[in-house]
């Protein structure tokens, strides 16, 4: 250590140019020396240095994509030179990606109260304003307003364009800024309820046989920002048409599970009282059995979930669900018992694809009603909705009213659905666009050959 401090003496009497890289603790030292000693003292730290820690723990909470809040160089003319070459917009916070107390951390390392944030949360969200831009927050601090028009973004998608199906189903497709393109889903209903289905990634990984999305592959998770966005764009455009906004799925591209951390969080967003003020049990999120994920959105969300069962079997599901082979049927089903004890009143529930001559036989009604014993849960059976390149063909109505006749004897609590914007490819598992190889197909087991026409 002697021998250390001696050298680094040396070092600041002449060597420094020379020899500074030899030596990390050299190098501190010296550098500290030599500022102290020839430097002027540093300015003052400006107001917003005081809120330095507040940003810290923003900046983990955003996208990896997203900028610092201030950007800003004190290292050299390289640094000042390489900022300069960034487009400005690429600087601002993207609104849509923060939780509330988020947005008032941030409101207030600006100097301005809380208050503020949530007149400006109000005007994001609620309200009937949903603002893409600083022009309409008319009613705002003028300093604040000025303020968000330097260092704030509103939108996190353009629309591309909007398809409308016979039965009133629109599907609206969203660019995002790096040119990928996702799908979103308006369905309303003759009862009063609209319903907007959502994605929670561009493709999907999980590559179910009968999912057309799956057919893409996965792309990139969407953030917080581009899935809260498409609720709130949706609304922006169609509430006049079709009525308000009652139910969110996030049943669109995408297993939203395998994206928890941004699905978790703009759930929360969607059921905010004084925003977009969803209920929590019409918001729900599908999952196709991600069971350690499943577990923690239990534990940490009050919206309603979605499990995606189709099969009655592992040998099935295991073909057309490839993810049971990590997380089968028993475990999936044992894990619901154990963690729906802890939630009062809650039901989940399983969603059921009926494919013909392969999960719909009068055996595997029998077999479903034993799979879900124990388990506080509806059950929606769901017509196939057929697809370029599908194996698969939908069950009749007949067999599907005697099916859920089976079921219903046995007292549970089931509901058909039946195909909506089937013919703008807008229907259940029909989202996306596979690329020039689409994702392959997994080998049909001997006994369900005939059923495919294999």
């Amino acid at each position: 250590m002697e021998m250390s401090c001696l050298w680094t003496r040396r070092l600041l009497l002449g060597a420094n140019s020379v020899l500074l890289v030899k030596h990390p603790t050299a190098i501190a030292f010296s550098s500290f020396s030599v500022t102290r000693s020839i430097l002027p003292p540093p300015p003052p730290p400006p107001l917003i240095s005081l809120f330095s820690s507040s940003r810290r723990s923003l900046s983990t909470t955003t996208s990896a994509c997203s900028p610092p809040l201030h950007p800003h160089s004190d290292n050299g003319n390289d640094a000042v030179n390489a900022a300069a070459a960034i487009p400005l917009e690429s600087h601002k916070m993207l609104l849509k990606g923060m939780s509330y107390t988020e947005l008032e951390k941030w409101v207030q390392s600006y100097g301005f109260r809380p208050g503020q944030a949530m007149m400006l949360w109000k005007r994001l969200y609620g309200s009937g304003i949903w603002a893409h831009h600083v022009d309409e927050l008319q009613g705002l601090n003028k300093d604040f307003v000025k303020m968000l028009g330097e260092h704030a973004k509103f939108k996190a998608l353009s629309l591309e364009n909007i398809l409308t199906a016979s039965d009133g189903t629109r599907k609206i497709l969203f660019r995002l800024d790096d040119g990928l393109v996702i799908e979103t889903v308006v369905i309303p209903c003759d009862r009063g309820r609209t319903t907007v289905c959502v994605s929670s990634q561009v493709g999907c990984a999980m590559n179910c046989q009968f999912c057309f999305t799956g057919r893409m592959g996965l792309k990139r998770h969407l953030s917080t920002a581009e899935i809260v966005e498409q609720a709130v764009f949706a609304q922006r455009l169609l509430t006049n048409e079709v009525g308000p906004f009652t139910n969110v799925v996030f049943m669109g591209m995408g297993e939203p599970l395998q994206n928890i951390d941004s699905v978790i969080k703009a759930a929360d967003i969607m059921v905010h009282d004084q925003g977009l003020h969803f209920s929590p049990r019409k918001v729900t999120v599908s999952t196709s059995g991600l069971v350690p994920q499943l577990k923690r959105f239990l534990h940490e969300s009050n919206c309603a979930l979605a499990v995606s069962l189709n099969a009655t079997t592992d040998e099935v599901r295991n073909w057309i669900m490839p993810i049971n082979r990590k997380y089968d049927l028993g475990m999936l089903l044992q894990t619901l018992r154990e963690e729906l004890v802890l939630k009062n009143s809650y039901k989940v529930l399983f969603e059921y694809v009926m494919l013909e001559g392969v999960n719909d036989s009068v055996d595997d009604a029998y077999r479903l009603i034993d799979l879900v014993q124990g388990i506080p849960c509806k059950i929606n059976l769901i017509q196939f909705n057929p697809h370029c390149g599908s194996l698969f063909r939908p069950t009749s109505t007949e067999k599907m009213i005697e099916f859920r006749n089976i079921l219903a004897e046995a007292k549970c609590l089931v509901f058909m659905r039946y195909s909506k914007g089937d013919d703008q490819m807008a229907a259940c598992g029909q989202l996306g666009k596979p690329g020039a190889i689409p994702t392959p197909l997994i080998r049909v087991p001997e006994q369900f050959k005939l059923a495919v026409n294999v």
